[in-house]
């Protein structure tokens, strides 16, 4: 069964000024690798929603590396996966709330 994919606001926000940093700060090329990598994330989470590792604090919340220094946080809904976060591994834990 393939899933739904939707998108909180939230994460539309951060993933837009993610790719923007990206691309300012390290090419144009290297930021369309990332939105690729990331497509590709999406395209097995559709498949199988449940390879994402569950939240230790939120119990329907699940997690998947999305790049080197990312994680993308969703839940499953029935015949859908709401995306609601992107966090970079490399800040504060502290400020995790999802984690």
């Amino acid at each position: 069964m393939v899933y739904e994919i939707t998108f909180k606001k939230r994460f539309q926000n951060k993933l837009e000024k993610l790719l923007n940093y990206i691309e300012r700060e390290f090419g144009l090329l290297v930021a369309q690798r990332f939105a690729k990598q990331l497509d590709k994330k999406l395209l097995t989470l559709q498949q199988q929603p449940s390879i994402g590792k569950p939240s230790l604090y939120i119990s329907n919340i699940r997690s998947i590396h999305a790049g080197k220094h990312n994680r993308l946080y969703y839940r499953i809904e029935s015949n859908k996966i709401v995306i609601l976060n992107i966090y970079d591994t490399r800040i504060n834990p502290k400020r995790n709330k999802l984690k």
